[in-house]
């Protein structure tokens, strides 16, 4: 997904934090900007921002799964229009200054505890997907609905995925699902390779189609290591 600081548009001149919902959306809306994707949601008015504090805090744990409930009863009640991905993203105003694998161990230390909260509340994972990370067909499930994660931040090594904030963008697999049904999905995927490769150079070494190797992988956009397993067991039911 994302830009860079020297040979792509740079983020946005600095906002208040208030406003960074809409530095984000500009970022996306970059011309060099190489998901098509992201493009086409920014496009039509489909994609929902909310800030929240410092990545991997508490605090953040139930207003996300709140937000996260409300936008999966949302594209789930709108689901007979398949022209249109929705996407929800999590925007943390802090820290600003992590490394990929402080990232990372954030990243996962939240999505943990939202899905702990999820498990409470007595959803069950969503049954198109495994909820084994070591599958190919993982995908994280918050009530019910499957979602492929990309991950953000200041220090990411694909250009794509740099943005000054740390941020969570939650994908809803199923209508990418609906994509690649009607063959939309590999065009779409093509250009977007195609752009990542005119950005950077390479295609993201981490990127495997869907049942090929578990998507737990590409979640935080760190070229992670060949025995890389997920810190937390998302198995786990009570």
């Amino acid at each position: 997904m994302m830009r860079t600081e020297s040979n792509i548009a740079t983020e946005p001149n600095p906002m208040p934090l208030q406003d960074l919902g809409a530095r984000f959306l500009e970022f996306l809306g970059g011309v060099t900007y190489p998901c098509v994707g992201a493009k086409s949601a920014l496009a039509r008015g489909s994609i929902e921002t909310q800030e929240f504090g410092r990545l991997g805090d508490r605090a953040n744990d139930r207003l996300l799964i709140e937000g996260l409930s409300h936008f999966v009863s949302m594209i789930e009640s709108s689901s007979a229009d398949e022209d249109i991905v929705h996407s929800y993203v999590a925007i943390f105003r802090e820290p600003t200054d992590l490394n990929e694998l402080q990232f990372e161990s954030l990243m996962w230390s939240q999505l943990w505890r939202i899905h702990r909260l999820d498990v409470l509340a007595g959803n069950l994972p969503a049954e198109d997907v495994s909820d084994d990370t070591e599958s190919p067909h993982f995908s994280l499930s918050i009530s019910g609905h499957p979602f492929f994660l990309i991950g953000l931040h200041a220090k990411a090594s694909r250009l794509a995925r740099r943005f000054r904030h740390p941020a969570l963008v939650f994908n809803s697999h199923r209508q990418f699902e609906k994509l690649r049904e009607d063959g939309r999905y590999g065009k779409m995927q093509s250009a977007t390779r195609s752009r990542d490769i005119d950005l950077q150079g390479s295609v993201n070494p981490n990127l495997a189609d869907f049942g090929d190797a578990s998507e737990a992988r590409q979640y935080s956009g760190r070229e992670v290591e060949v025995g890389w397993q997920c810190p937390y067991d998302f198995r786990e039911k009570s």
